[in-house]
């Protein structure tokens, strides 16, 4: 984490410096090979060692010894938080700074760590300048963290105990309706776990001064996909959008195009989330719908009642539920 913060606060100071468009966009393609780098080498070096083994031992070719590489605790996050840091920086949507501490209190600051929201260089730099700190401010914190934690430990640990014991049922003990009971509680647990997180995290950084961006928004209340994603992790969300949707043309390319993009992006979230295919097919069912809303089907699921798309949307989301229980 250390060596991470200081080498972007380094490359951030390039990239800034730069003046020449070449000099720049060599400065941007270094900072981003090395972050996603150091992530693929943490995250996923066992990953591909089992790919490869698999490979290898259908050939009849001895395995690799995997490396089992510890993993950093918030790689994940923090990389994100130094990526923004320069591409922010290269976009000129905030300068860097010549301070590397408050590099490090933006990449190191605890109550999002390891947990989210993922934060914006071009949201917290200016609040590292100035921000307004009261009484009121802190009460406001105090009370959002206090909700946080309650959604966490009475809501989502408790609905947590009857999941674990029935997905660790034997198959051959498992009715529908207990299946059904298992996954709408891991739906519910998944959601005030995550959302409380957040909550307690918004809440200590207002009683710190500084203000971050929502994380969720009433998610299983959505008509569609697109729109779950809108309420569901929206700090993720949206930094996949910014940061490569976006530049991979978005949505103003051709329709098959438009369709590719979702799917790597989609592709490359569930990769975010876990190296293993497990999230990859979480991450490619979830692309797969939000292309088949692109189609004639979102027009016709327009026409749907609010009540039918709803129903819709929550049978998606808890069967992907189950997919990564």
């Amino acid at each position: 984490l250390l060596a991470s913060t200081l080498m972007n606060y380094g490359l951030g100071l390039w990239v800034d410096r730069s003046e020449s468009t070449a000099n720049r966009k060599l400065a941007i393609t270094v900072a981003v090979f090395i972050n996603i780098g150091l992530l693929a080498f943490f995250k996923y070096a066992d990953f591909v060692v089992r790919l490869l083994n698999s490979a290898l031992n259908f050939g009849g070719i001895a395995s690799i010894h995997p490396p089992h590489i510890p993993l950093p605790i918030g790689i994940s996050f923090f990389t994100f938080h130094a990526l923004s840091y320069v591409i922010d920086v290269y976009r000129r949507k905030w300068k860097a700074t010549t301070d590397p501490g408050k590099v490090a209190l933006y990449i190191f600051f605890f109550p999002q760590l390891i947990a989210g929201p993922i934060l914006r260089w071009s949201s917290i730099g200016p609040q590292l300048l100035q921000r307004t700190l009261s009484r009121d401010v802190f009460a406001d914190g105090v009370r959002r963290f206090v909700g946080g934690l309650a959604k966490k430990v009475l809501i989502a640990n408790t609905v947590a105990l009857p999941a674990n014991e029935i997905f660790f049922l034997p198959a051959n003990e498992l009715s529908a309706p207990v299946a059904w009971f298992g996954i709408l509680c891991y739906t519910l647990q998944i959601y005030f776990d995550f959302s409380g997180y957040s909550d307690m995290a918004v809440g200590m950084g207002k009683m710190f001064g500084f203000t971050f961006m929502e994380n969720f928004n009433s998610p299983y209340m959505a008509q569609s996909i697109r729109d779950f994603w809108r309420r569901w992790h929206i700090s993720l969300s949206t930094w996949f959008r910014d940061y490569l949707y976006l530049p991979l043309g978005g949505n103003r390319v051709s329709e098959a195009r438009t369709y590719l993009n979702l799917i790597v992006v989609f592709f490359l979230c569930g990769l975010w989330h876990g190296a293993s295919w497990t999230f990859v097919a979480w991450g490619l069912y979830h692309g797969f719908f939000l292309v088949l809303e692109r189609t004639r089907y979102g027009k016709m699921q327009e026409k749907f009642s609010q009540s039918l798309r709803h129903l819709y949307v929550i049978l998606v989301v808890m069967i992907d539920r189950k997919s990564t229980r």
